[in-house]
């Protein structure tokens, strides 16, 4: 490759370039040209040819479209122009008067690295060296399913195999370089990078765009304030919870409506999927090891969904938690499965947030108070009641914390013939259910039925587990 002057990438088949093959061996003669052939070292004739049938050149070049020419200066590319357009290429090579017969503009065609039954394999050939983990080396007649079971990489789902085309694709998700540390990752504390967080996409089923999306949650999830190493230990059921707000919900397809927190959404299910099994074969967070819930709960397996931005007549739980409007963000929450709410007859707030409240007391335990978060996500036909009535986000959380605070004589141990309970001090105290700005108020679910659902925290404070919000930056 020369280090001044100009060079034509081209491939005998494509017709545009066949039809400038005659403008190409007429520059050749008045400036410093060289052609790049991908596919006959002996096209175009009339002009010095670098043989690139193996790719190299184009590939380094990122060639999609042939012909293209560039103006190199010093080896450094200065212009490029894709196509054949009379005019720029006469703008570009100081050249005049080309290809006068010729039709003024024509689109070209797709370089042989963009070639779909190729292009996976030119980006393992060319890539591969950005890959910093070990390969593991599966025998013929090995089952790669079955070794992901055997070595202990499966969350007892069988897992994509991360092969090298596969983690590559995924890395294209991403501007973050492969060896970019995302977080620290308990409960053996080991750094995580990029391809790392990668890989655990990959074996998880998600796609390339969803990358983004398990990077912030990884990175959330990994804080001191979230408490991952606690939330694995604890015998309590509660797993992380990722809920995603912004811009970035339609783009990759996230289900907010009908059926949220179920099955059949890839990305909802796939993106929790991938940050749990970045906790397991990452950080070694494994159940009945550092993982001692006592049952559990399906959510641990994958729990993600978006918020119903569009449908909500409130602002977004991200910007209740203080994030820019209009950013895409994950919000990570230590919780339970989801229960459900039901109340059919409630055509007044007052009343709907009554039927809310006597719910929430029920959660964990009526009588465990201040200890515990919530999620209560409204769904669209009780948010409506509470829209049409003129009441936002605030107003349901002022009006909920009210309804909620608990006279300590129904609390102590032994109130109500039930030994759990406060301390017999609090029996003259009034004490809310939950701490303040511990209710998170979300709107999701399907447009039919009259439900809500709430979903019950992990200990809160210092010595549990707060939400965390982080911005998803690609």
């Amino acid at each position: 490759m020369p280090r001044e002057g100009f060079v034509a990438f081209v491939k005998r088949d494509c017709p545009t370039c066949v039809l400038v093959a005659p403008v190409l061996a007429e520059l050749a003669q008045r400036v410093d040209l060289t052609a790049v052939s991908q596919d006959d070292p002996a096209f175009p004739p009339g002009v010095a040819v670098t043989d690139d049938r193996d790719l190299d050149i184009s590939w380094r070049y990122k060639i999609e479209t042939v012909p293209t020419v560039i103006r190199l200066e010093q080896g450094v590319e200065k212009e490029r122009v894709v196509g054949w357009h009379r005019g720029e290429w006469e703008r570009l090579t100081g050249v005049g008067g080309l290809g006068p017969d010729l039709p003024e503009w024509r689109p070209g065609c797709g370089s042989r690295t963009v070639d779909p039954e190729i292009a996976s394999e030119l980006r393992v050939r060319f890539g591969r060296a950005a890959l910093r983990a070990r390969r593991v080396e599966v025998a013929p007649l090995e089952d790669e399913m079955e070794v992901a079971f055997v070595r202990g990489w499966s969350d007892g789902l069988p897992v994509v195999p991360p092969t090298e085309h596969r983690v590559l694709d995924m890395l294209e998700g991403t501007t973050r370089r492969p060896t970019d540390v995302v977080a620290v990752v308990p409960p053996d504390l080991v750094e995580c990078t990029v391809e790392k967080v990668a890989i655990n996409a990959v074996m998880a089923g998600c796609k390339p765009e969803y990358l983004p999306v398990v990077l912030a949650a990884v990175e959330a999830a990994c804080t001191d304030a979230f408490n991952m190493h606690g939330l694995l230990a604890t015998t309590m059921p509660a797993g992380p919870v990722i809920i995603v707000n912004g811009p970035i919900r339609r783009a990759i397809g996230m289900n907010s409506g009908i059926n949220v927190f179920g099955q059949g959404n890839r990305a909802n299910a796939t993106i929790g999927r991938a940050l749990q099994l970045v906790v397991r074969n990452v950080g070694g967070g494994r159940p009945g090891e550092v993982d001692r819930a006592t049952f559990g709960n399906p959510g641990k397996l994958s729990f993600c969904f978006a918020e119903d931005e569009e449908g909500s007549p409130w602002s977004s739980l991200s910007v209740a938690l203080g994030a820019k409007p209009g950013a895409s963000t994950v919000t990570l929450f230590p919780g339970e499965a989801p229960r459900s709410i039901v109340d059919q007859l409630s055509r007044d707030p007052e009343s709907l947030a009554r039927s809310f409240a006597v719910n929430l007391r029920t959660l964990h335990h009526p009588k465990m108070v201040m200890a515990f978060d919530c999620v209560l996500a409204v769904g669209p036909e009780h948010a409506r009641v509470f829209a049409e009535a003129g009441w936002d986000r605030e107003r349901l959380a002022t009006r909920l914390h009210e309804l909620l605070q608990i006279p300590g004589s129904e609390l102590v141990r032994g109130a109500g013939g039930i030994a759990e309970g406060m301390p017999e001090h609090f029996r003259d105290a009034v004490i809310p259910k939950f701490r303040p700005g511990g209710l998170l108020i979300v709107h999701c679910g399907g447009r039919a039925g009259l439900f809500s659902a709430m979903m019950g925290g992990w200990a809160n404070g210092p010595m549990g587990s707060q939400p965390v919000t982080r911005e998803i930056t690609l």
